[in-house]
């Protein structure tokens, strides 16, 4: 059947409006590095100014929470409640510290986020080791599972029912505060003591193995899933001296029960909440999920990370990192510049997804790799999929 020249002129000036309208990706991937270059401007008197709005308030809480301990346990609470957000807000300063762009000056980023990763109980060092391979796999899940280290469908599939709700129990949200606390607290410190009982018995052992070495040299020998190499373990031993030290100090000045209240309570509310506001970011319903073949750093960033469009104090207490699309674009864009870059380039992001307050529950859900389809699920919608015979 052959077209009327007025319904042909109407085909092909659809066909030009839609080849008229830019891919998403490939504009991002031609405006990625002048966005870059225009938005990475450190400054350290900016990066002082968040220093001092996150130390200065977290010690007048400490010190309210003493003055109220005595009167009031609801203020208390109140208090160790409102510690946990400047808790909160001090790990991701840490954060951006180990991208080095909180600070224009090196120094500056490597001593406060020494500082920070003290009072978040995180070597701060070797947690930025580790975040580094994240920034550089992210959507690329043979490489990188997450802080849940979630499962494919098919493992899902291949466990037993009692499996199975272990898998999903160990996920829950309301268990974010004591996975939270597990892993900035009690896992550093573990890790730390059992690579140090290791590297102690592998010394002593080298007295007679190797009798004209150094300790230094024997050292070095040391192998161990603890740490990586000497230089992390010196950043470890660093920070859990300092750790220690804080700990004892305000345990001695609070006295020990308000210490556990205050400190522990709130240092556990603001892992929890660190746990879930990262898996959000990364797991979320149709998260872009590659095997390493065929992924794209670039699609993963606005395909595979989320936008939380979070209420302005909240976005304030977790130093704007709901923008995680722009931070996965380029880590070293600072904290304060994240939301103009979002707001002068939001027609490259119109594929990423946005995440509210509301919906954090549902996408904590997505728990599962769908390899076939490259993206995350949740069980529900894995076990409302239609089976093939």
């Amino acid at each position: 059947m052959r077209l009327k020249p007025a319904r042909r002129r109407a085909c092909r000036s659809t066909d030009s409006a839609a080849a008229a309208i830019p891919d998403p990706l490939a504009a991002l991937k031609h405006a990625k590095r002048q966005l870059i270059e225009r938005h990475v401007r450190p400054d350290d008197r900016r990066g002082l100014l968040e220093v001092a709005l996150t130390l200065l308030p977290l010690g007048l809480l400490a010190w309210a929470a003493w003055l109220a301990s005595t009167r009031s346990m609801a203020l208390t609470a109140a208090i160790t409640l409102l510690a946990s957000l400047f808790l909160l807000r001090a790990f991701v300063l840490m954060h951006e510290c180990g991208h080095g762009s909180l600070f224009r000056s090196a120094r500056l980023n490597r001593g406060f986020g020494f500082v920070f990763g003290v009072i978040s109980g995180m070597p701060q060092f070797v947690w930025s080791q580790h975040h580094q391979f994240h920034h550089a796999h992210n959507g690329d899940w043979d490489r990188y599972r997450g802080p849940l280290n979630i499962v494919t469908t098919g493992h899902y599939d291949a466990m037993s029912a009692p499996q199975q709700r272990q898998y999903r129990h160990a996920r829950n949200l309301w268990l974010a505060p004591l996975g939270g606390f597990m892993y900035a607290i009690v896992n550093p410190r573990v890790t730390w003591v059992k690579g140090s009982f290791g590297l102690l018995r592998h010394l002593i052992a080298g007295r007679s193995g190797q009798p004209g070495a150094s300790i230094g040299a024997r050292a070095a020998s040391f192998k161990t899933p603890c740490w990586s190499s000497m230089q992390e373990y010196r950043h470890m031993s660093a920070n859990n001296a300092a750790l220690l030290a804080l700990w004892a100090l305000l345990a001695w000045l609070m006295g020990p029960l308000l210490f556990v209240g205050f400190c522990l309570v709130g240092s556990a509310l603001a892992s929890g909440a660190g746990l879930v506001l990262f898996t959000v970011q990364h797991n979320f319903e149709h998260a872009y999920a590659s095997r390493s073949e065929g992924w794209d750093y670039d699609r993963a960033a606005i395909e595979a990370t989320s936008f939380l469009v979070l209420p302005g104090w909240l976005n304030w207490f977790t130093v704007n990192i709901g923008y995680h699309h722009v931070h996965h674009l380029s880590a070293r864009i600072p904290s304060y510049c994240l939301a103009d870059c979002q707001l002068e380039n939001a027609h490259l992001f119109t594929r990423v997804t946005r995440i509210r307050l509301a919906q954090v529950p549902a996408a904590v859900k997505c728990i599962l790799w769908d390899t076939v389809a490259q993206r995350i699920v949740s069980v529900a919608e894995h076990q409302a999929a239609p089976r093939l015979a």
